[in-house]
């Protein structure tokens, strides 16, 4: 394991606004970090399991979202999220059986009505890729847990360090990735710098400079990601 999952990210125009939407989505509370940005935390009182952060950006969304989530609803139908600010982008149909919603800023998510044997909230992170198996091995060297593969050639990385959610899916497609992901997430590193993952194949994109405390960098199909050196201990 050279890492842990961390936490996720998502570009917005007005962090406020989707930070409002997102607190809904995981039942949590929005925290003005002070810079314009804003974090969501899950939970009741911020106990949930997972953040993310909504970062502002000058740059309007102009492509396909290729990182999002898919959640279960609280009940048979979006109508909650509808009316925080979510629009239906597709409905079920003789082809899916979830909702294709997507957020003020235009990102798309699934959402699958609630079941009783299920309860409410983010269940996968899912990733579009041209080689699923591929990218999920990586990332299983990078997390630790296994690779699973699914009827459709998708690939699901499962019990990878600090994941939340049940399963990291890389879903195949045919495209390349050409911009940058509006959504991505960040690790903690287990060795103070991040020369693992750049020997595992990761392309160093950004060092720590006066602005950030953290590295950027790229997996093997150009996803970027944040990886921060371990907290000192006491």
């Amino acid at each position: 394991m050279i890492a842990r999952f961390k936490d996720l990210c998502i570009d917005a125009a007005d962090p406020a606004r989707l930070g409002a939407f997102w607190a809904r989505v995981l039942d949590g509370s929005v925290v003005d970090t002070g810079d314009g940005d804003t974090r969501v935390d899950a939970g009741p009182d911020g106990a949930g399991p997972e953040s993310i952060w909504v970062n502002r950006v000058p740059e309007p969304r102009t492509v396909k979202t290729r990182v999002h989530l898919e959640l279960r609803l609280a009940g048979d139908d979006p109508a909650a999220l509808l009316a925080a600010g979510g629009r239906v982008v597709r409905e079920p149909d003789d082809e899916i059986e979830w909702w294709v919603l997507a957020d003020p800023d235009g990102n798309e998510f699934c959402a699958f009505a609630a079941r009783p044997d299920t309860s409410p909230g983010p269940m996968e992170l899912v990733v579009d890729t041209v080689e699923p198996q591929r990218l999920a091995q990586w990332w299983a060297g990078v997390l630790g847990g296994e690779v699973e593969m699914t009827g459709w050639d998708a690939a699901s990385l499962v019990g990878g360090a600090g994941f939340p959610w049940d399963e990291w899916v890389f879903n195949p497609v045919p495209e390349r990735k050409t911009v940058k992901n509006r959504m991505h997430w960040d690790v903690d590193l287990t060795d103070p710098d991040p020369t693992g993952l750049i020997r595992a194949g990761a392309t160093l994109l950004r060092e720590p400079d006066d602005a950030i405390s953290w590295w950027v960098l790229a997996d093997p199909e150009g996803n970027e990601f944040c990886a921060f050196a371990p907290r000192p201990t006491q």
